[in-house]
């Protein structure tokens, strides 16, 4: 365990502020046009996998921001 503190923390806090962010607007701006037109169901779906997705990286992220090793 950790005793001292480390600036991957606080650094890779603001990272993935920035990053959702960034992910967030992409997703705002240009996924509504390509799926208006499909049934509201369909675009929950699309909605709820996007949502998720972001969470794929965020483990081998978290592990960076502890150890400084990437994976």
């Amino acid at each position: 365990m950790r005793t001292e503190p480390t600036w991957r923390i606080p650094v890779g806090i603001l990272g993935l502020c920035a990053a959702l962010t960034v992910y967030s607007i992409l997703i705002a701006i240009f996924v509504p046009p390509l799926i208006e037109a499909w049934h509201n169901i369909a675009q929950m779906l699309v909605y709820l996998i996007l949502g998720i997705v972001w969470l794929l990286p965020l483990r081998n992220f978290l592990i960076w921001m502890e150890t400084g090793r990437w994976g």
